[in-house]
């Protein structure tokens, strides 16, 4: 099947950095003293379903329904063999279900794929007096891709608990054998690196730096593209910044990020994100969140033609490398999203997240878009149930 753009289709390739990434993300709502890292007291099993719709003029394109069950169980106590001290273990199962269209070159000619994807990740964390370390594994099946990846996070406090500092490591590895017979089989394999710190900069601040990079080597194209020929080398870097501000008089915690990533295709992009959490009485909680991307075109990028239509444009002569697929043009993006939460008990947590995504190309930033595109919009809705025990 054809890589939608639905972000329910993620490979363990890109679960890895963002399992890397979030585990490192894991900043307090307020920002009271940093806290020595220690095992969850209690379990947690929480359910969550995604539905995903993604469109443009005069078509749906993808959808997404996606449930997934989430288990993490702590492990304290045990002083003597394999687990001595403070262990916590958890793991999410998902599945799926895709179907719809997806453009052959450009916005165009919209073809017909349905499949679905099963994947577990498990993860096991030593809890230790001032850090942890936390090992993980993931396997990603759909009817033309498999991926299987491993990694570890480890995570030091300073002595006064007020500066963390992480390091982390993924390793994945994919198989592709595309449906429509263009190749009976082709690997990718990917590293990832991360390290950043975190620090408590008062009693209403934390900020945090984290810096990634990833280096791919493989298969890259897609093959269910027309005019696809990617490089078989993949190299990218981030750089995410993060500040957490709380707000004493209405227990009002501001969330703001920018991320910008750099990669060897030279796409340049750009992301600024601000989300607000507000507590409400009787255990509600209200997160409205606006975030702001950008993006330059990948260097192989094929511009299209509308001279051409109803056909792809003509590779530039003698290119090695080209591509007619949207998702590595110059575009620019707005998300507007809200989430509802409420604390049932001392047990119980429900929420519903929604949120509103639109894509166009003369919204980008930096280097020229394509006027070719049609405007690109998704929504997502997301509704959740966690128990603790």
């Amino acid at each position: 099947m054809a890589t939608p753009d639905a972000p329910g289709q993620r490979t363990a390739t890109t679960a890895l950095g963002q399992r890397l990434m979030a585990a490192a993300l894991a900043l307090p709502l307020a920002t009271p003293p940093a806290q020595a890292e220690s095992a969850p007291e209690r379990g947690v099993v929480a359910l969550k379903y995604l539905d995903y719709l993604d469109s443009q003029p005069g078509a749906d394109r993808i959808r997404v329904r996606a449930p997934s069950l989430r288990v993490l169980v702590p492990l304290p106590g045990a002083t003597g063999g394999v687990l001595g001290g403070d262990w916590s273990v958890g793991g999410t199962l998902t599945s799926d279900a895709i179907s719809g269209a997806s453009p052959a070159f450009h916005s165009q000619v919209l073809q017909k794929m349905r499949d679905e994807r099963h994947a577990v990740e498990a993860e096991l964390t030593r809890h230790l007096p001032h850090g942890g370390v936390t090992f993980g594994a993931v396997v990603s099946r759909e009817s033309d891709y498999l991926s299987r990846g491993l990694s570890v996070l480890a995570r030091r406090e300073s002595e006064d608990r007020n500066t963390t500092w992480s390091a982390g490591l993924g390793v994945a590895r994919d198989s592709i054998s595309p449906n429509n017979g263009a190749f009976e089989r082709d690997t990718k394999r990917v590293v990832d690196l991360l390290a950043g710190v975190t620090q408590v900069m008062g009693t209403h601040d934390i900020v945090q730096l984290n810096l990634a990079h990833r280096i791919g080597r493989g298969y890259f194209s897609d093959p269910y593209k027309v005019n696809d020929n990617r490089p078989r080398r993949r190299d990218s870097s981030t750089a995410l910044l993060r500040w957490n501000h709380h707000v004493e008089a209405t227990q009002t915690t501001a969330r703001l990020s920018y991320r910008y990533y750099t990669d060897s295709y030279r796409i340049r992009a750009h992301t600024l994100g601000l989300e607000l959490v507000q507590p409400l009485p009787r255990g509600w909680t209200v997160s409205p969140l606006v975030r702001l991307y950008t993006q330059g075109a990948a260097s192989f990028y094929v511009d299209a033609d509308p001279a051409n239509d109803p056909f792809p444009p003509n590779p530039p002569d003698g290119a090695e490398f080209f591509s007619e697929d949207h998702r590595v043009s110059a575009f620019g993006a707005l998300t507007l999203g809200l989430k509802v939460a409420r604390q049932i008990g001392p047990d119980w947590t429900v929420d519903i997240k929604f949120e509103r995504y639109a894509q166009r190309s003369a919204w980008q930033l930096f280097g020229s878009g394509s006027p070719g595109l049609a405007p690109f919009d998704a929504r997502s809705v997301q509704v959740g149930v966690a128990r603790q025990f």
